[in-house]
């Protein structure tokens, strides 16, 4: 959440750095960061040349232990001195109030180092007269923590120091779910991009530990057992731009369910995400599913290609379990089921299956629909989940060509509900035909680049879905005390409609609500072929009131968004669903290739406001989605699915970052190929299966800075707020209150503003003049 920056050239004693604070964020704590302070010379701004005093961090890694509700977390970082001189340097973190910490340590290089801890009002006084001093806010997201702070130690030019801090702390617990933070947004203060990050957490309960969710980052889960687990998050050569997030629940029962809300002020609904995860696999969990392997043997698939998809096809053949009912089909200008009808899995129809897997050659043209049909024929309706793996890499050239009527086809064939999984391979193929596939039947579309390991996208999302607990579910929220009269209360949720919960993995579910409260959310679904029903009684927080989820509202944005591109794409342009994309875009500063424009600096600071104008530009550039092929057709899809899948802000970012073939990226210029170079390019293309599932953290465009849940636009040397986007600066000046940087008014101000809003004050860079709303005022902060 929190962004630092160096303190600037002015400090004779003290410069920023490093790694842990404490902040205090509705209504709990957690590590954020600390500091290195300098006895001399000046550090460059983050990401600049190195300098005489200039530095970086080599690597971050964290190691943490949690026990039921105490966590146990030590930090290593490595800081190179690059400069040319010797750096004479303290380190020190705020804490949110004295006695926070328990069992601290602090190392350099192996040795103990003396620390003192400061309390509040006196570390208060420190801060404050930093920021008054040095002319630099980057300390205000600090004012009225306590400060721990370490004595002298140096840094030779050219040498490294490893610094340590051990430390414990009991986290936030909301009921049964269980809050963990660490701060990883520590690289404001290096002069280069981290080479190596890497957490791990491990998970101790003596209740039975349930869904594992990270709303900020892409982990891998794995389990022992019911009560123990190890999450891990990794990259490299990475900006961290959010400090690292962790739920747990630890509820009883089947299936175990927990509710996280936020209705912010000015917002006329609510966020909420609704997160349900069923007990591990069991006997009674062991539920039998229909499997058909449908793949692409033609032409276009010689080589590498039908290498991997014969391995693809063996991963999903030697996952099955006994009971399950399953086929695979070859086709090219041929259809060539293994079988004309499905196979119960044993030992026997295994070794039949690794035999026609094996014997798959390439040739002929692609009969898209007449595999489909094949598929789909050979469905029993025997009440249980069905799946078809479908994967092609080209256009379909043989039998039915038309997009809407293989679709249409495929879908009425579809007579027991079967999800249709689909892998598109390559830029040679109708990217918009998978989409719609899948949208029709309740499945997801994977998009797996030349370049990229076919095998391991098919195993990775099929070890996802391969023990199916909960089939055709259904999710319903009932309030009590509400009248017939009031309408839907609950909407636009994702993913839409029904879907299955399967062992070791969690649904997800994000929304919008009208009405606070309590409520009670019915889940139900068929186990095998019986029906059961879960009830779990929670409550949606009322407008105004800080739970510490804001981030729900940025990833029900980005959700949304995936949505609205899918309708346009599949549905033809819309005049509304395109004034909601660039509302929504605006609002949530969520980039998409179609509105790339909201992060191009050098876009005039009214052009936020002028709706009619990007609705203009965005419904050009959505012409672009007429591309059902190539590089751009896939690239486009790829990043909407980015959007629709997206569990996690890192996910959300990295579909944002998606180049699109012509338009630009996050940090684009937009369709007219203006501005500076894009997230995506920054970074080389990569599929949505990377935004679902890994890959590196996005730098920030130089267009967009996002501090917690509020996203700031700079326009040359203007900075204005989310919040304050609509504001014209000639027309309203009467209502804006303006302010000059540093001044009394100011640190009333500061005073008067919560964490969070103090850490929109500490992003004024030097020069720059910053409009934001703060508590139903809008400021002009001059320098």
């Amino acid at each position: 959440m929190v962004e630092a920056r160096s303190l600037g050239a002015f400090f004779t004693r003290f410069l920023a750095l490093g790694t842990l604070v404490w902040l205090f964020a509705a209504g709990s704590f957690a590590f954020g960061q600390g500091v290195l302070i300098q006895e001399r010379h000046w550090m460059p701004r983050p990401m600049s040349q190195p300098a005489e005093g200039s530095y970086r961090i080599r690597e971050l890694s964290a190691d943490a232990s949690i026990r039921d509700q105490v966590a146990t977390t030590q930090v290593t970082q490595v800081f190179e001195n690059t400069g040319s001189v010797q750096i004479e340097a303290t380190f020190c973190f705020p804490l949110p109030y004295d006695g926070a910490v328990d069992k601290m340590t602090f190392m350099v290089d192996g040795h103990e180092i003396e620390a003192k801890l400061l309390k509040a009002d006196e570390a208060r006084r420190i801060y404050e007269g930093y920021v008054r001093q040095n002319k630099d806010p980057a300390l205000l997201e600090w004012i009225g923590h306590g400060m721990f702070r370490s004595s002298v130690f140096p840094i030779p030019a050219g040498a490294t120091r490893t610094v340590t801090l051990k430390y414990s702390q009991l986290l936030r617990r909301d009921k049964q779910l269980t809050d963990y933070v660490f701060p990883l947004a520590v690289a404001r203060y290096t002069s280069s991009p981290i080479e190596k990050v890497s957490l791990r957490v491990a998970i101790e309960s003596q209740e039975k530990i349930r869904s594992i969710y990270s709303p900020t980052h892409n982990i891998d889960i794995s389990r022992d057992d019911d009560f123990h687990a190890v999450v891990r998050h990794s990259t490299a050569q990475t900006v961290p731009n959010n400090d690292f997030r962790l739920v747990f629940d630890t509820a009883a029962g089947k299936v175990a369910a927990s509710l996280m809300s936020f209705w912010p002020e000015g917002d006329d609904q609510g966020y909420f995400a609704f997160l349900a995860s069923p007990e591990l696999k069991t006997d009674e969990t062991d539920v039998s599913k229909t499997v058909i392997f449908v793949v692409d043997q033609s032409g276009s698939m010689s080589g590498e290609k039908i290498d991997q998809a014969r391995e693809a096809a063996r991963f999903v053949i030697n996952n099955l379990r006994e009971g399950d009912l399953f086929n695979v089909i070859s086709y090219e200008t041929a259809v060539t089921p293994m079988k004309p009808e499905l196979q119960r899995f044993n030992a026997e129809t295994r070794q039949m299956a690794i035999g026609f897997v094996n014997s798959i050659n390439s040739g002929g043209s692609t009969n898209i629909d007449g595999a489909l049909k094949a598929a789909l024929g050979m469905l029993q309706n025997e009440g249980r989940p069905a799946y078809i793996v479908f994967l092609t890499d080209g256009l379909p050239t043989e039998g039915e060509t038309d997009e809407l009527k293989i679709a249409e086809n495929a879908r009425t064939a579809n007579h027991y509900g079967a999800r249709i999984i689909s892998f598109g391979v390559g830029y040679d193929l109708n990217s918009r035909l998978l989409d719609r596939l899948t949208r029709e039947n309740h499945g997801q579309s994977e998009y797996v680049r030349p370049d990229e390991d076919i095998e391991a996208s098919v195993a990775r999302l099929y070890g996802k879905i391969s023990s199916p607990v909960l089939s055709n579910m259904t999710v319903d929220f009932g309030f009590d005390t509400v009248r017939a009269d009031s309408g839907e209360l609950v909407n636009r949720m994702y993913p839409k409609g029904v879907t299955d919960l399967f062992a070791g993995s969690q649904l997800v579910l994000i929304g919008r609500y009208r009405e606070s409260g309590p409520v009670t959310v019915k889940v139900q679904g068929k186990v095998g072929d019986k029906e059961e029903s879960f009830r779990f009684d929670m409550n949606l927080a009322p407008k105004g009131e800080s739970s510490g989820y804001g981030f729900v509202r940025q990833l029900w944005a980005a959700r949304r968004i995936g949505e609205i591109i899918d309708l346009i794409d599949l549905n033809g342009s819309n005049q509304e669903l395109i004034q909601e994309l660039v509302e929504l875009s605006t609002k949530h500063g969520i980039v998409t290739p179609y509105t790339s424009y909201l992060a191009d600096e050098n876009q005039a600071i009214d052009r936020l406001a002028n709706l009619g104008l990007n609705y203009n530009e965005a419904r050009d550039n959505l012409s672009m989605l007429s591309e059902s092929g190539g590089e751009s057709g896939f690239s486009q899809r790829a990043s909407k699915q980015g959007f629709k899948i997206a569990e996690n802000m890192e996910a959300a970012d990295m579909a944002a970052a998606m180049p699109s073939g012509g338009l630009g990226g996050a940090g684009g210029g937009g369709g007219r190929g203006a501005g500076a170079q894009t997230a995506g390019q920054q970074l080389g293309q990569f599929s949505s299966s990377d935004a679902a599932h890994g890959g590196q953290t996005v730098p920030a465009s130089q267009g967009l800075r996002k501090v917690g849940n509020v996203t700031l636009y700079v326009r040359g040397q203007t900075v204005v707020a989310e919040n304050a986007a609509s504001v014209d600066l000639e027309k309203d000046k009467a209502s804006i209150v303006e302010l000059k940087q540093f001044s009394d008014g100011y640190f009333e101000l500061v005073t008067a503003n919560s964490a969070e809003e103090n850490l929109i004050l500490a992003e004024q860079r030097d020069g720059e003049t910053l409009v934001v709303n703060l508590r139903g005022k809008t400021y002009r902060i001059t320098p």
